[in-house]
Formats: C-alpha cells, structure tokens, sequence
C-alpha cells in the first residue's frame, strides 16, 4: 500500500502561508491532504474550506518549542511529503532594548528553532524530488538597525537553506529560499511601526505574486527567489558595497520613519 501524499504549510493561518496553500493545491492536484500548521485554528479552517481537497489542521504555537503534535503524527501516518513550506515568521520593529526580551527571543524561537526543527522531522518523510520553499526576507542580505533579530533570523533561514540543498543534492531534492522585500500582509501591521517606513510602502509586492514566483524558482532547482526588481537590485548592492557603508544608510532611512 503507498504511502499517503501530503503536503506541509506553517504559518498557514493568512497571508503567505494561506496563499502558499491556494498555489500547492493548483500545482499539487494529486495530493491526498495538506497539513496546516499555525496558531490560530478558526482561520485554518476558513482556509480548508475554500479549497477542494482534505486539510488536517495543527494547532500549535510555534513559540512554544512544542512540535510533538506534528511530530507524533508524521511517525504514525509515514507520509511521504512531497512539499514542505516552512512560512511561519515574524518580525519586531524598534530599538533592540525598547523591546521586551521575550518578543526577541520568541523571535529566534519562530523563525530559526522551529523552522529548523520542522525541516529536520519532515526530511525522513520525503523522497526523490520532494521540494522545501523557506521563507526568508530581504532583510537576510543585510544586518538591519530597528530590525536587528528579525534581519538576523533571516540570515539564518537563507544560510541555512543553501547549505542544506548543498548537504541533499545526492537527493534530488529541490530546495529555496524565498527572500522578499516588503510585503502586503498582515505582517506589516504585527510588525510594529514597519508599516510607516515609507520606502517600503513604495515597493510593496502582492503576496501571491511572492508565491508564484517561488514556486517557479523551486521548480527550476534556484536555491533563491527574489521578487521584483527593486529588491535584486538591493541584493546586488548588498554584495558589492562594504556593509559598514550600507548600515549608515539604512541606519539614517529607518530614523526618518514617521511617527
């Protein structure tokens, strides 16, 4: 008997995650269920009820360092995952010590620890030609002042993720990391303040744009994908210029934000 076809979406509540789920049931119409991770449920399941195939909904929050619920589950059911999209995240805006220490940590927690927790428990799970998409930001390719953990916890989604895909290449495995500049989802409003950058208001990109765009890179075998051109632009600058020079200038943009 074969292995049920699942795949696995975190952060699948709204914004990415929920538009990452629209786009695997377009490209994955084989699959036999999608598994919703998240914190909030009721939202979960307005989601599974807009689409035309069966959802399990785990509801857990990732902050927590409990993954058990998923865990217990992928040992009883031996699924083979075909996809994993790893979109749970989220950032602070603000000085570093005008933030409470838990909102810090809690952010290494959601978009480091259980990133790579998941990404470690799914992989015995997948086969040849399984695909990982992870989000990660713009903000990977340069420390940013008033986004100093969120900008280093997407540094490390991005590293990890390239090396990872270099570890698994005898695997066929196709894996990428997805590096957007500013999006248009709730993100920007949880993210306090971010949303009265107004360079980021002048580059805002569409949520599922971001998501088709990543698909066809992970499709292409692209260990990144960068929407728009603004923000390959930022890339390219990111690595030619010494970052020393480029932190005075985001340093000086993100003080002019308005209050």
């Amino acid at each position: 008997m074969s292995s049920k076809r699942i795949g696995i979406v975190t952060g699948a509540s709204s914004g990415m995650g929920r538009d990452f789920i629209f786009e695997i049931v377009r490209s994955y119409p084989d699959l036999d269920e999608i598994w919703m991770v998240a914190r909030r449920e009721e939202r979960m399941r307005k989601v599974a009820k807009r689409i035309p195939m069966a959802a399990r909904i785990f509801a857990m929050d990732l902050a927590s360092g409990d993954y058990s619920l998923l865990e217990e589950e992928l040992k009883k059911e031996a699924p083979e995952v075909k996809i994993l999209i790893n979109s749970s995240g989220f950032g602070r805006y603000g000085l570093f010590l005008e933030d409470d220490r838990k909102s810090q940590t809690d952010m290494v927690r959601v978009n480091c620890e259980a990133l790579t927790a998941i990404t470690h428990m799914v992989l015995p799970y997948m086969k040849s030609h399984g695909r990982i998409i992870n989000m990660a930001s713009s903000a990977a390719f340069l420390p940013q002042p008033k986004f100093t953990v969120y900008a280093a916890t997407k540094a490390y989604v991005l590293s990890f993720t390239r090396a990872l895909k270099t570890e698994l290449a005898d695997r066929n495995l196709k894996i990428t990391a997805v590096c957007p500049g500013p999006v248009a989802t709730e993100f920007f409003g949880n993210a306090e303040g971010s949303s009265k950058l107004w360079y980021k208001e002048m580059i805002m990109a569409k949520s599922k744009k971001v998501v088709k765009l990543a698909f066809k890179d992970c499709s292409k075998n692209k260990d990144l994908s960068v929407y728009g051109w603004s923000i390959r632009g930022f890339y390219v600058i990111s690595k030619i210029f010494p970052h020393s020079l480029l932190l005075k200038i985001v340093g000086k943009l993100n003080s002019k934000d308005q209050v």
